[in-house]
């Protein structure tokens, strides 16, 4: 399975690789862009299977990136692990499109719980 992790952070998108590794998906093809822009760019040339993306970031917001990709007619499943998980964001993040939002601090266990729905 081929997953994109999306962040403007080096080191985030890292963690988000290691949890995700620690949570049993060592499996997984993962690949990064490191703003919205770069992995509209991504997904287009080949879309993966899920992508993960951060909320806020430059050039392009993971909301925007997700609308954008919607726009294109790309439905790729999408998802965001971002720092606030406040209702209203969720609220935005479901109405989307959104598969599910997972908060900062996030364990591997989190994902685990989170993803493995979505994989059935």
């Amino acid at each position: 399975m081929r997953v994109l992790v999306v962040d403007d952070s080096r080191v985030m998108r890292q963690i988000v690789i290691r949890t995700l590794r620690q949570a049993g998906y060592d499996w997984w093809e993962i690949s990064e862009a490191a703003d919205g822009r770069a992995a509209y760019e991504a997904v287009l040339a080949d879309p993966p299977a899920l992508v993960l993306s951060d909320w806020n970031m430059p050039e392009m917001t993971g909301m925007e990136l997700l609308q954008s990709l919607r726009a294109a007619n790309v439905d790729v499943p999408f998802a965001f692990v971002t720092s606030e998980g406040s209702a209203e964001m969720r609220a935005q993040a479901e109405a989307a499109g959104a598969l599910f939002l997972i908060a900062k601090p996030f364990t591997a266990d989190v994902f685990r719980e989170t993803i493995d729905p979505y994989l059935e």
